[in-house]
Formats: structure tokens, sequence, C-alpha cells
């Protein structure tokens, strides 16, 4: 349903960083909206596979390059997790497990950077929990929910950090 009024963004105007130890979560401007990630995990699997990826997401679709990466973790671990009532409803159906030597799932990853591009997709999560859609680059470096939480509290404890920013001709 076409909406009345113009959508309204949050422009970020100057960058804004928060670090916990060698995590980092990072945004800055930019005239569109960018997400970069690094990931580091002592597993030899993860070593295998891409650990950083970069979208911009006017030349990429959202949809076919990033939505479908699914959560990951060490297989081993699953049974102790569902013992203290974590990832009750994971399986290898809507999580990739991760063994000694290789991914578990039949069929491998759905694309060789899934394990970066999940955590791009929880940062983009976090992201949106702003209320509006940000223009500005994210940038991050092992960071996870409550860095991520922490980023966006730090960019609106600084009303100087960022505007609102509409368009009236979406096109």
């Amino acid at each position: 349903v076409e909406q009345s009024a113009v959508k309204k963004f949050i422009y970020v105007t100057k960058s804004v960083q928060v670090q916990r130890d060698d995590a980092v979560a990072k945004i800055k401007p930019y005239k569109g909206f960018r997400v970069s990630f690094g990931l580091e995990f002592d597993h030899p699997v993860y070593k295998k596979y891409p650990q950083t990826a970069s979208i911009d997401f006017s030349q990429t679709s959202f949809i076919r390059q990033v939505s479908r990466a699914r959560t990951f973790g060490v297989y081993s671990d699953l049974e102790m997790l569902k013992k203290n009532n974590r990832a009750l409803g994971a399986n290898l159906n809507n999580a990739i497990g991760i063994g000694d030597d290789d991914v578990l799932n039949e069929g491998g990853l759905r694309f060789s950077d899934e394990f970066v591009k999940h955590k791009m997709l929880d940062a983009i999560g976090d992201l949106y929990l702003a209320g509006h859609q940000l223009l500005a680059e994210y940038e991050g470096v092992k960071s996870g929910h409550a860095l991520n939480n922490r980023l966006v509290r730090a960019l609106f404890d600084n009303p100087d950090y960022w505007e609102w920013a509409t368009f009236d001709d979406p096109a």
C-alpha cells in the first residue's frame, strides 16, 4: 500500500566507533548503505572460507546475497547448548554445523562466504533497531549484537553525528 508520508532515513554525518578488546564496530557517512565485516574464529574449518566481505546495497541484492545466510556453530557444542536451553531449534536443516574438518551440512555452504555474510546479516538487523534505515557505511570486525547495540547508542548520544533525510521522489 502506498504510504502518504515520505520515507525518513537516518543519515550519519560523522564517524562513530566502539570497541571491545579486538572487536570493532564503526559507522561513518555514506550516501547509501554499505556493510563490511571481518570475522576470525580459531577453528580450522572457518579458515578454509572467506573471512571478510563488503556489500554496497545499491549494487547488490539483499535477498539473493545476504538474507539466505544461516547461523552456524560447532556441531559438537550443540548437545551442551540444548541442555542449557539454548539453540533449541537448531539442526542441520536451518543452521550450518561445523565438524572437525569441514561443514557437515549436505550440500555444504549456500555461498563460500556464508559465515561472514551471516555476521553481516546480524549487524544489519542490529542497525535496523535504530527505527529507520541508515544512510551510512558500517564496518565490523569480530563485532556482535552487544557491540553493535553500543554503536547505535553512541550514534544517538551525539545529535551532531546524524540527521534526518527524506527523498520525495524514490526513483
